[in-house]
């Protein structure tokens, strides 16, 4: 933000970039802070140093009406209704991680025995809800901390098209859309959202060659040191690379008539969460070992048909940063004379108006998606 032009920078570049020096203080303000020093999730400076500040409620909205640029009178909106609803979450997920998930553990997919007798059809179910009894503890703890920063007075992203609040601005999932994907993409997409958007930010959009390669490389070396980690995100990049050639190659076949369209969600829905599943086993397992005779066991099946689907189908170049993979991003003005209209609008506490007039304009489109 300070020694780049502005003209050289993407859209999303320009909305996080930092136009001032922080002082030492809003450094370890930034990093140190008792929100999210435990659990996170990760947010940008320029949100954090806004919401410090108080100027996380002064950002201009659109109101039901369609009428824009128009500012609500109401500031400081509340986040009790946010908080609870996330708090309730927090002990449900709980309440599944102590109950259910301690009768189906994932380290029965490799016992020698369940092995040796039970079905494919029987493995491959016990699979997808052993690992899907494994996810209410990562639910519990992002929720958790989404709602500390919540109740803090953090994370407020504006208002919907109904006037109704939104409390998301760091959230780290989206249940629903995990639960229900019927994409490798949109689960990740929905999955550790922040961490994955700073991922995007420092690897993807950078990358000069093999973006998706690299920065599964990357996401495996930030989590850890355990093999399993490594195992898991490789076996990602396979995964991501033959579901993205499938969809770009056959899904406008099944998407013109309503009633194929529904077979078709659920037969990718299926086989997502049998993906996702067969990936994540070494995440869990954490050890070269256990994950090898899990792999062996299903004769690396799903390895083989992804290798054979990118054989098979031509993979489409992928614009970075272009529209369509902008799905967990705002989606950013294409027209100078927008963006003009909107710097005209600024507010008080003017540490920088240039930043503050950019950063209007990044809200705000974020609102409109």
């Amino acid at each position: 933000g300070m020694f780049r032009k502005n003209e050289d920078l993407t859209p999303s570049q320009r909305c996080l970039a930092v136009r001032r020096m922080p002082s030492l203080l809003e450094y370890l303000s930034y990093n140190c802070n008792f929100m999210g020093i435990l659990a996170g999730p990760l947010c940008s400076y320029k949100d954090y140093i806004t919401f410090i500040e108080g100027r996380s409620y002064q950002l201009q909205q659109s109101e039901a009406n369609g009428k824009e640029d128009t500012k609500y009178e109401q500031t400081d909106p509340s986040p009790n209704i946010a908080v609870a609803q996330k708090l309730l979450i927090c002990g449900l997920s709980l309440l599944f991680h102590m109950t259910i998930t301690k009768t189906l553990p994932v380290e029965y997919n490799i016992d020698d025995n369940f092995r040796a007798t039970a079905s494919w059809p029987v493995r491959f179910f016990y699979l997808y809800v052993s690992l899907m009894a494994a996810r209410p503890k990562y639910y519990f703890a992002w929720t958790l901390a989404d709602a500390i920063n919540n109740a803090a007075g953090f994370g407020f992203r504006g208002y919907d098209k109904n006037g109704v609040t939104r409390w998301d601005l760091i959230s780290n999932l989206r249940i629903q859309q995990i639960e229900f994907s019927t994409s490798f993409k949109m689960f990740l997409d929905n999955w550790n959202i922040q961490t994955a958007l700073w991922l995007k930010r420092v690897c993807y959009e950078r990358a000069t060659f093999s973006p998706t390669i690299q920065t599964f490389i990357l996401s495996a070396i930030w989590h850890g040191v355990y093999p399993g980690y490594y195992l898991t995100f490789l076996t990602g990049v396979l995964m991501t690379l033959a579901a993205r050639a499938i969809r770009n190659n056959i899904r406008h076949y099944f998407v013109e008539s309503p009633a194929v369209k529904v077979c078709y969600d659920i037969i990718t829905w299926m086989a997502t969460q049998i993906a996702i599943s067969y990936t994540v086993v070494p995440f869990v397992l954490l050890s070269v070992k256990p994950s090898f005779t899990f792999y062996s066991s299903c004769y690396f099946c799903l390895h083989i048909a992804s290798i054979l689907v990118l054989l098979i189908f031509p993979l489409k170049r992928t614009q970075k940063g272009s529209k369509k993979h902008e799905t967990v991003q705002p989606v950013w003005s294409k027209t100078l004379e927008e963006e003009n209209l909107l710097q005209k609008n600024s507010y008080s506490t003017t540490n920088n108006s240039f930043s503050e007039k950019q950063e209007i304009t990044c809200r705000y489109q974020t609102l409109k998606q």
